[in-house]
């Protein structure tokens, strides 16, 4: 296989630099080897790969099919060295990252152009984590990496975590709901009249950033935008992440009320296995920390964007 290689070198070199002793300069070696390569082939396949009745060597149908062909081997076996070293390096191979509900993964999109651009060896598996069960994500092993976590985090030793700011929630309700017309601020009894919303296994959206009453009716769905489907039609109110209502809030499809006990906004982290990251896992966790569309999304209103 090596000699094949070897000329598929000399090959792609002769074709570009078109002569022999250009080629020979281009990789370092002399007219003579090169010619003495390519000669040898052709005489262990008995196949011509380039006439030399001219004054200079012309690739055969045969020789003109290998170099197209080759020029593919060679890419690949270039990227594979690459990958080789970059896994040598430290490069994962894979890393499982986790994204929590309430994290909009549009924000994710420009940071995955820009890490394939520098790594191509590490495949990316973005995990589902719906909210509240980033964390277990983590510590149960599907994850590597966990972005937009709701809870604090575990205590348990082996886990790195870093906070990305506050996710502000706001109570809002369809224009035509009956809670729309209702005098502000809305208190608990005018709430627990009405039908909320959960996600998941029926834990409360968004956590302590939300109340679900006793004896309130709630409908548990699988994940914010269904839950935003509901409270647009009128079918749910309850909270949603400001930056996920805001457009309807503006447009005039949800109306945003004040409620007393007013809730705080919500601590978000992101979190990563120590015993587990590579290089693949440092990039990642610097360049979402550094990204500034992602850290302008937990800037609170009176926070400098």
């Amino acid at each position: 296989m090596k000699p094949l290689l070897d000329v598929l070198v000399i090959l792609d070199a002769l074709d570009k630099e078109g002569s022999f002793a250009a080629a020979a300069t281009k990789l370092y070696k002399t007219p003579s080897a090169l010619s003495y390569t390519v000669h040898k082939l052709e005489n262990d396949l008995k196949i011509t790969l380039l006439d030399r009745s001219g004054h200079r060597a012309k690739f055969t149908r045969t020789g003109q099919m290998l170099l197209e062909r080759g020029r593919e081997v060679l890419y690949t076996v270039r990227e594979l060295e690459k990958q080789a070293v970059k896994l040598h390096q430290g490069w994962e191979k894979e890393l499982r990252i986790g994204v929590d509900d309430a994290f909009p993964f549009s924000l994710l999109a420009p940071l995955i152009e820009k890490f394939f651009a520098n790594c191509n060896v590490t495949r990316l598996k973005f995990v589902n984590g719906i909210q509240g069960g980033s964390w277990d994500a983590l510590t149960q092993g599907q994850a590597d990496l966990i972005i937009g976590a709701l809870h604090p985090p575990p205590t348990l030793s082996g886990f790195g975590y870093e906070l990305l700011g506050k996710l502000e929630s706001v109570f809002v309700v369809a224009a035509h709901h009956a809670l729309s017309q209702s005098p502000e601020p809305l208190n608990r009894r005018d709430i627990k009249r009405h039908r909320t919303a959960v996600i998941g296994d029926g834990r409360p959206a968004l956590s302590s950033a939300t109340m679900v009453l006793d004896e309130q009716d709630v409908i548990t769905v699988f994940d914010f935008k269904t839950k935003l489907e509901l409270q647009i039609s009128g079918l749910a109110c309850g909270y949603l992440p400001r930056f996920m209502a805001q457009r309807f809030i503006d447009s005039g499809a949800l109306i945003e009320k004040r409620v007393i006990p007013e809730l705080g906004a919500v601590s978000v982290w992101l979190g990563w296995n120590e015993q587990t990251e590579g290089l693949a896992c440092d990039w990642w966790r610097e360049n979402i920390l550094a990204s500034p569309e992602i850290m302008a999304l937990y800037a609170s209103p009176s926070d400098p964007v």
